[in-house]
């Protein structure tokens, strides 16, 4: 009877060992909202900031701009001296950067210090994206990390479905400023959850340093990272000027319910996500990018039809909604002992592609128009697709060799 009770109590444990820590990965989900919502929100706002602050729609645009390159300046170099540091206090300090940032965004009625805000901001994010994904894994046991990751990004698709939406009603209804003010709001509560219910963790300081190059020679890196550059600058150059796209299409004042439409699919794509990344991590990545550059197909052929427009804007949510699952989990199993450097390139070159996004976009929007967003889609999603089918060894394996059966 002993014996059976000694295993029962153990047995038990172990279960409890096996759950995901829901409050601790919905904080972190929170974080990651705070982040891409910072980051995103200007999208439904540009003709408001524009006219505001008194400077063009492309002008406005570079507001994400200055923020992917705050971003993509400290990523790396703050990961690498924040290593050794405990995770909770660097979490928490990266979220009040946000705090920081959002309430000078709000005050600011001058154009350059906007600006430096948004920069500001970027730096902030740099070191939170650094952090997240790293976080979620610790918190899980092993063959619930993908799961775990999954949680934390659905911050992503539901400051798509939710925040850009419900910004962009505010900018409309309001003033633009009251969105920034509500993001304020929203990290002083988040704080306090974190400190709540978010375990603590001492830093990783890797036991050997790979240079930055000799990282890249890790089979598979490099694929994913290319993907990863390719496609966020592809996704960047529409989503940042959706607000104009739209416009453009006599569908300007749709842009929240377009915007709703394409983060509820979102979420239904991170749900697909979550529960088949384990297994089919290679196929989701394909399907991702084949639905991305349909969407872009139709936008670029049918945008005359409102319908349509709106069927491609649900197939672009399907894509994209957890490409940043895929890719943050692509990029940790090719990294292994190197997972926190490959994360922090990731992270750089994702802002990469977001300024990078935000500049091509201006100039395309001056130069030739809106309707020239799609095609730019369609031509950078090519490349992608060749790179991701052939990574079928490392990169974007058929099988993850961390899955168990």
């Amino acid at each position: 009877m002993r014996n059976n009770t000694a295993q029962l109590a153990d047995s038990r444990a172990e279960s409890e060992d096996q759950k995901l820590p829901l409050p601790a990965l919905l904080a972190l989900a929170t974080a990651v909202f705070i982040t891409s919502l910072t980051e995103t929100l200007p999208a439904g706002l540009l003709p408001a900031m524009s006219g505001n602050l008194k400077v063009s729609e492309s002008a406005a645009g570079q507001t994400v701009t200055i923020y992917a390159i705050g971003t993509a300046l400290t990523a790396i170099p703050l990961t690498a001296v924040t290593a050794g540091w405990r995770r909770k206090r660097l979490l928490l300090g990266a979220m009040a950067g946000f705090a920081v940032a959002n309430t000078v965004t709000t005050v600011s009625t001058n154009f350059p210090l906007t600006m430096v805000a948004r920069f500001v901001a970027g730096v902030a994010a740099g070191l939170a994206w650094a952090l997240l994904a790293g976080y979620a894994r610790r918190l899980a046991p092993v063959h619930l990390q993908g799961k775990a990751i999954a949680i934390a990004m659905a911050g992503i698709p539901i400051a798509l479905s939710l925040g850009v939406p419900a910004g962009t009603f505010l900018g409309q209804a309001l003033d633009w400023r009251a969105a920034f003010l509500i993001m304020t709001v929203l990290t002083i509560v988040l704080l306090v959850w974190i400190t709540a219910t978010v375990p603590d963790y001492p830093g990783q300081r890797p036991e050997r340093r790979w240079p930055m190059l000799r990282t890249l020679t890790i089979p598979g890196v490099a694929p994913v990272l290319f993907v990863t550059l390719v496609f966020v600058l592809a996704h960047t150059i529409l989503y940042t000027y959706i607000a104009t796209f739209l416009d453009r299409l006599g569908m300007g004042d749709s842009i929240d319910l377009v915007l709703l439409v394409f983060g509820a699919a979102s979420l239904v794509s991170i749900w697909i996500v979550g529960t088949q990344i384990n297994r089919r991590l290679r196929t989701l990545t394909i399907s991702s990018t084949l639905l991305v550059a349909l969407a872009a197909a139709i936008l670029a052929v049918l945008a005359d039809s409102p319908a349509l427009v709106y069927l491609a804007v649900v197939l672009w949510g399907l894509g994209w909604g957890g490409a940043p699952t895929l890719l943050q989990t692509a990029a940790g199993d090719a990294g292994g002992e190197s997972a926190d450097t490959v994360q922090a390139m990731l992270v750089t070159l994702w802002n990469v592609a977001m300024a990078a996004g935000g500049v091509a976009g201006g100039i395309l929007l001056d130069m030739v128009g809106s309707t020239s967003f799609p095609w730019s889609v369609l031509v950078l999603l090519m490349p992608v697709l060749v790179v991701a089918v052939s990574a079928r060894a490392h990169g974007f394996p058929a099988k993850r060799a961390s899955t168990t059966s």
